[in-house]
């Protein structure tokens, strides 16, 4: 089995899909002959023609209304932002339209869209590429918000999210598209959406995070193991819905929680999670819920950009913090 990137693994999920499900149509600006701005697509007009893989105009609110429409007669399209700092056009289209289709014809229409964008900061990108804004569409209904951060895990959510009657915004770490190599087995096994994924076991904290940040929680958690602190670590995947159960019994298990996100920290995803675990687990914590978040300022250019992202040292900062209490 060959061990694959996650950008492999994001291009291997949508060639299974075209290769074994007609109804898949994969479009979005550049996304045909120059096969991505990050090569997420390369090879894919070759090997499946212009039909299935189909370059567009520069014009964000057009793919995503183009893809309500043709998940509305049956396809099941997916759609390329080039940066998921480019998205704001398509944010009526999303909104009005595919997050609501559902519910507006009262179940007789699904919108089985996938909208995919490269996301996050750290790669020393203008400000509109390095942007996280999760939270804007996790807010939502009748929209899933999903982002991997591994290979085998952007391989089995793509799956599921191209397979998903309902639309699904698809955020890829650009961060991590090469950082790392793992296993991949091009089996068509999804993994299930709207669950969170215990990455690794432990009993004095748990640790909550997804995306980009995920890279920095791990390296935290093996850190603070070697001090004697045990982390367990959750990648909460699917941002919108959220899976609140698996949170829950690991709290309860720990009794202390850190939440690590590079979105602002203003309203932010970790915020949510700190709420429901303020409403639901407050008698399992033993210690106030800690936040390493981005900042609530605008993305700085890349001479600022790692005073922005969430460190290690911050990580493990926020965790001694909660082990004093």
């Amino acid at each position: 089995m060959a061990k694959i990137t996650l950008i492999d693994a994001v291009n291997m999920a949508m060639a299974h899909e075209l290769e074994n499900d007609d109804r898949v149509v994969v479009y979005g600006e550049d996304v045909g002959v120059n096969g991505g701005v990050f090569r997420a697509t390369a090879g894919l007009q070759e090997r499946f023609g212009e039909n299935r893989v189909v370059d567009t105009p520069l014009a964000e609110s057009m793919i995503a209304g183009m893809g309500v429409g043709m998940a509305a007669q049956g396809l099941r399209p997916v759609g390329e932002i080039q940066f998921s700092g480019f998205i704001y056009p398509a944010f009526d289209q999303i909104l009005s339209h595919a997050a609501r289709l559902r519910n507006r014809t009262r179940g007789r229409m699904s919108c089985p869209l996938v909208i995919r964008a490269p996301f996050g900061g750290g790669i020393h990108a203008p400000e509109h590429h390095s942007e996280s804004t999760e939270a804007l569409f996790a807010h939502i209904p009748g929209l899933r918000t999903v982002i991997p951060s591994s290979p085998q895990r952007a391989y089995g959510l793509l799956l599921a999210a191209i397979r998903c009657p309902d639309p699904v915004i698809f955020f890829e770490p650009n961060r991590l598209y090469r950082m790392v190599k793992q296993e991949v087995e091009d089996n068509g096994e999804a993994l299930p959406l709207d669950v969170c994924f215990v990455l690794k076991e432990g009993s004095d904290v748990t640790l909550i995070s997804w995306a980009p940040a995920m890279h920095e929680t791990l390296q935290a958690a093996k850190e603070l193991e070697a001090e004697g602190i045990s982390c367990e670590v959750i990648d909460v995947a699917t941002i919108s819905p959220l899976d609140m159960d698996t949170i829950l019994e690991s709290v309860e298990r720990t009794g202390r929680a850190v939440i690590v996100h590079e979105a602002p920290r203003n309203v932010g995803v970790g915020a949510e999670i700190a709420a429901n675990l303020a409403e639901k687990g407050i008698y399992d914590l033993k210690a106030p819920v800690q936040r390493v978040t981005g900042y609530d300022v605008t993305m700085p250019l890349f001479k600022l950009e790692k005073q922005y992202l969430p460190s290690v040292a911050r990580i493990k900062d926020a965790v001694q913090r909660t082990m004093e209490d």
